[in-house]
């Protein structure tokens, strides 16, 4: 049982954030397009950004900032264009846009963090964006994170949101979070962003550190498509509301903050990969026995990577060899006479060998298990990817708690690692063939 709970609330649960999504005209079909989320107080901030070598304005302008000075007031996103290539121009536009906000909120632009999301290549729309900054810090609202969460989205069929409280020295503490991605999504910052804020008061070196830690078991433990983004970031605030004293070393109450905002990443990152472009499951892959933590998760990702894999799981087939060769490739070495695979409750595979299992059942679980996670009919609807965005009047939140389990046992070593990822269905072609034209 955790130390904590879930409550409602997103990025505005924690004491001390406000924020807000409008529409300002940034996207063709005239659906949210710029988030805002704002502390009260300077927080402190960390964030971790993709690795790409290719890389959108916004991020190189917050991992500036960060390096510059660990406080921050305000995150400010706009979704319909990636800034992403777009030389020296984009750069500016992002330097403006900061300035834009800051002035608007009367704060230093030195405390705004960017970030963008849309097509690789294509500017911000300024005139635009400038137009709708008033209109956005006019909305902000103790109550605005499902707004700022639907503001974010481009090819996602729903938002994503999460908030928990737990208790330190006996007072509440709570972590929010909201995310968006679908597509161009694998680890190192698989395209994805979140933002998460608590209220709790950390140490930057610390802050960053747990959130470096959280990002590496949730975000950078999953896969759509083994592309990596241009535009990847996960940016949190602390801003130290709740009143607790500051926390600045490793110790009891880290580790319970630090537990809480795994669970938070690991919603947010799962509710990614179940939204996967074209999917109509969430898997999640379980690997023990190799010798170390790292290990176990590198054939994770492997596995829950497999295009094979993922085929054939979007196909109802228990092919357990594609799990197999999956985990062998995996660049991790392990007897082959060791190997353990199951899927849901059936055995597949024991010591190296196969076994005997009811393949019929087995289709039926993949079946049964897609069945009970699927989206309503209404939100499901093929995406309209020209627009980049997903134009419904209601968004609904996806299940994430019954995936297909894959469990790989590899020895008996004491590592263990988890990864999520979803099925490939023909729709993830149509959605990526068609997204520009």
């Amino acid at each position: 049982m955790s130390d904590w709970w879930e409550i409602t609330g997103g990025v505005t649960a924690p004491r001390g954030y406000k924020a807000a999504g409008i529409a300002a005209g940034l996207k063709p079909s005239g659906a949210p397009d710029l988030a805002l989320i704002v502390s009260d107080v300077e927080a402190i901030a960390a964030g971790v950004f993709t690795m790409s070598q290719v890389t959108a304005a916004c991020v190189d302008y917050c991992r500036q900032r960060l390096m510059s000075a660990a406080g921050a007031r305000a995150i400010l996103c706009n979704a319909g264009q990636a800034n992403a290539s777009t030389g020296n121009q984009g750069w500016l536009d992002a330097l403006e846009s900061a300035m834009t906000l800051g002035q608007a909120l009367n704060i230093s632009s030195e405390s705004v963090l960017l970030a963008s999301t849309g097509v690789i290549g294509q500017r911000i729309k300024m005139d635009a964006f400038k137009a709708g900054i008033p209109k956005l810090v006019e909305s902000l609202s103790e109550n605005g994170s499902d707004d700022a969460a639907k503001a974010i989205i481009t090819t996602d069929l729903v938002t994503k949101s999460i908030a928990l409280e737990t208790t330190i020295h006996d007072r509440p503490v709570r972590i929010g979070g909201i995310s968006k991605g679908s597509g161009m999504i694998h680890p190192n910052m698989a395209t994805m962003l979140a933002f998460v804020t608590t209220d709790a008061a950390v140490s930057p070196g610390l802050w960053q550190e747990m959130l470096s830690r959280a990002a590496d078991k949730s975000f950078n433990a999953i896969t759509v498509d083994g592309d990596t983004s241009t535009n990847d970031s996960l940016i949190a605030l602390a801003n130290g509301q709740s009143r607790t004293p500051a926390i600045t070393e490793m110790g009891a109450e880290a580790e319970k903050l630090e537990a809480m905002l795994t669970a938070v990443c690991q919603h947010l990152a799962k509710a990614i990969a179940r939204d996967g472009e074209g999917a109509t499951c969430l898997i999640e892959v379980r690997v023990s026995g190799a010798q170390n933590e790292r290990a176990a998760l590198q054939i994770a990702k492997t596995v829950t990577g497999s295009s094979l894999v993922k085929s054939a799981i979007f196909g109802r087939d228990a092919n357990w060899g594609r799990i197999a060769a999956a985990a062998g490739r995996a660049g991790v070495p392990f007897e082959q006479d060791d190997l353990r695979i199951k899927l849901g409750d059936f055995l597949l595979m024991e010591k190296g060998q196969p076994q005997q299992f009811d393949r019929k059942a087995a289709s039926t679980y993949l079946k049964e298990t897609a069945a009970e996670s699927s989206l309503p009919q209404d939100v499901a609807a093929t995406n309209n990817s020209n627009d980049l965005t997903v134009d419904r009047n209601t968004l609904k939140t996806q299940r994430i708690d019954n995936p297909v389990i894959i469990e790989v046992s590899v020895g008996n070593g004491k590592g263990e690692g988890k990864a999520w990822g979803c099925d490939l269905s023909y729709d993830y072609v149509k959605i990526n063939a068609e997204y520009t034209t």
